[in-house]
């Protein structure tokens, strides 16, 4: 059996300015969602709390009614989570896991490279998943405008769309489809009333240890290209197909690939593929992951990193055997899908190779 995860569950709350991050973040702090909560947000005016849900304050910590917890960043962010942890090691605050709410414009990359850099925080928190909050209604104009938005959108791991109500159909689809061209990965989600099921955004990433194959492969698994425009209207002939949105100037900075491998990798090629990628690119890699299986090894690994930066590889032991498929997505800055994919050709040729031999 693997061993358990001790490390204290982190979510980063991120999203575009306007879009809904505030009512969202009421709502953790009055529902809880059976979890007793931490949200460390960067200044309490901005978190526009409501004074309900307050049970008391002290100079650094608002307790909530629901016994969620709040507090602002004092310092960097390492130090802030290290006083709360060290509370809650002295049983003078409780909680579970940790909400971090960003400002508007953060770009969440740095964030993430600082649970990868920091060893207090590498060792006592894990990053459990990325929620981006994207509206319908001003959504469009942000990411045309904002790069920021767009790098929010390409490392989420789920998306919670706001204000759908405010718009028509047709719109909502097409900003959908931008969405998944940015982020192929990520889950989405409609906030009903300005909200979602708490529950439903903890549990996002795939770098768990006791990971099944029906958590971990969703994360490293585009969703399937439909068109969303089709048959909006449900008049048109089945097969009739709209033309695709056109493809916006910060969109293009973004590019994504994936590559699904049904024979074991060798361990010598895999490491050539991540090494050359990162060292000719590493600055421009927004997140790369997959579950790998290699050679030689019966047990395959998940592996997660942003830029040069990665998580420790997590064996997945409970992995049922028959299973052998590799998956592998990278989302770069910079980088164009065909650009993307020759680097995976590396991962194909080796492939290729493997299965000439074994046929002669």
């Amino acid at each position: 059996m693997p061993r358990t995860d001790k490390r204290i569950p982190v979510t980063l709350l991120t999203g575009f300015l306007g879009a809904g991050k505030t009512t969202m973040l009421n709502q953790i702090l009055a529902s809880g969602g059976g979890a007793q909560i931490a949200v460390v947000v960067n200044e309490f005016g901005e978190a526009g709390l409501d004074h309900d849900l307050i049970e008391a304050v002290d100079e650094e910590v608002v307790l909530m009614r629901s016994g969620c917890l709040c507090c602002s960043i004092r310092g960097d962010l390492s130090r802030t989570l290290q006083d709360l942890r060290a509370r809650r090691k002295s049983r003078r605050i409780s909680f579970d896991r940790v909400v971090i709410e960003t400002t508007g414009l953060a770009d969440p990359g740095p964030i993430l490279q600082t649970f990868l850099t920091d060893p207090f925080l590498a060792g006592k928190f894990r990053v459990d998943g990325v929620v981006t909050v994207a509206d319908a209604a001003n959504g469009p104009d942000t990411l045309n405008q904002q790069f920021e938005a767009v790098s929010q959108v390409a490392m989420a791991d789920l998306l919670v769309l706001s204000k759908t109500d405010l718009v028509s159909k047709h719109d909502r689809a097409t900003f959908e489809s931008r969405l998944r061209s940015l982020n192929p990965t990520a889950r989405i989600l409609t906030a009903k009333r300005g909200v979602v099921q708490t529950a439903s955004l903890w549990g996002l990433s795939g770098m768990r240890q006791a990971g099944t194959p029906e958590q971990i492969v969703p994360w490293v698994t585009p969703a399937a290209a439909v068109d969303p425009l089709a048959n909006l209207s449900g008049i048109a002939p089945e097969k009739s197909r709209l033309s695709a949105p056109p493809v916006h100037t910060h969109d293009a900075r973004i590019g994504s690939a994936s590559i699904v491998l049904d024979r074991p990798i060798p361990p010598k090629d895999f490491d050539l593929w991540l090494d050359t990628l990162i060292q000719l690119r590493g600055a421009d890699i927004l997140r790369v992951k997959g579950i790998v299986h290699l050679e030689g090894i019966a047990t395959p690994f998940v592996f997660h990193g942003v830029q040069h930066l990665f998580d420790p590889p997590i064996p997945l032991r409970n992995w049922p055997g028959g299973d052998r498929q590799s998956r592998i997505v990278v989302i770069a800055r910079d980088m164009t899908k065909p650009e993307l994919n020759r680097s995976l050709d590396m991962l194909r040729a080796s492939q290729s190779e493997r299965l000439h031999a074994s046929s002669l």
